[in-house]
């Protein structure tokens, strides 16, 4: 039998990459898809690579419909897509709001939409990633904390109506990644408490696994100690 097919959305960051490695350990065919080529070329070979933008339904579409004519329909789909603007509610301009609606829950229901039809009945899994402050606000953060709970309140509707067809849907809400960047970004003490990239994936590729087959519409936690 061919592996199991899993997409990777976002694999070109950190915390992408970390996952498309970890599934395609797992015995995997992976596929991973960014916008940056650049961050997709730090991949291993065996994953196929696939340069995209997700934030417009009409090329996540012909993506889909392309990979599983070349390599096979879906099993798993792995959302890791996000960006981060600070600012609060008062200060918020409507590019910033734009900005976080379209990147972070925007292609998680384009993505959601492509997949889905072509998931075998009573197999599929799908994974997005959210935020700690999807699911308590915090201040100097209100376009991305709004879009992230958007994201929450769509993956849970996701799992109510995909949930007949046998496809499980969850979600994991990280508070920060200890990533180059981020290092760069907060002090030494907020950084103390970050989650490594691979821990994070770790957990994705338990909700993608059959042990997590009882659960769905979950979000979990991994804010770190």
């Amino acid at each position: 039998m061919s592996a199991q097919v899993a997409i990777v959305a976002g694999g070109g960051g950190e915390l992408g990459r970390a996952t498309a490695m970890a599934l395609a350990a797992g015995g995997r065919s992976v596929v991973a898809v960014d916008r940056n080529e650049r961050g997709l070329l730090d991949l291993p070979s065996g994953i196929r690579r696939e340069v995209a933008d997700t934030t417009d339904p009409a090329v996540v579409t012909k993506l889909i419909d392309r990979i599983v004519a070349e390599v096979g329909p879906p099993q798993a789909l792995v959302n890791t897509i996000g960006a981060f603007v600070p600012g609060d509610a008062l200060s918020t301009t409507p590019e910033t709001l734009r900005l976080m609606i379209d990147v972070n829950l925007g292609p998680a229901l384009w993505l959601s939409q492509a997949v889905a039809p072509h998931m075998q009945l009573g197999s599929g899994v799908i994974v997005h990633v959210a935020a700690r402050p999807g699911l308590e606000p915090a201040g100097g953060m209100a376009a991305y904390s709004v879009s992230k709970a958007a994201l929450v309140h769509l993956i849970r509707t996701l799992a109510i109506e995909l949930g007949p067809r046998g496809i499980r849907v969850n979600a994991v809400a990280p508070q920060l990644l200890d990533t180059p960047p981020n290092r760069a970004t907060f002090p030494a003490e907020v950084m103390s408490q970050a989650v490594a990239p691979e821990a994070v994936a770790d957990v994705i590729a338990f909700l993608v696994s059959d042990a997590a087959a009882p659960v769905s519409g979950a979000i979990l936690p991994v804010y770190g100690a």
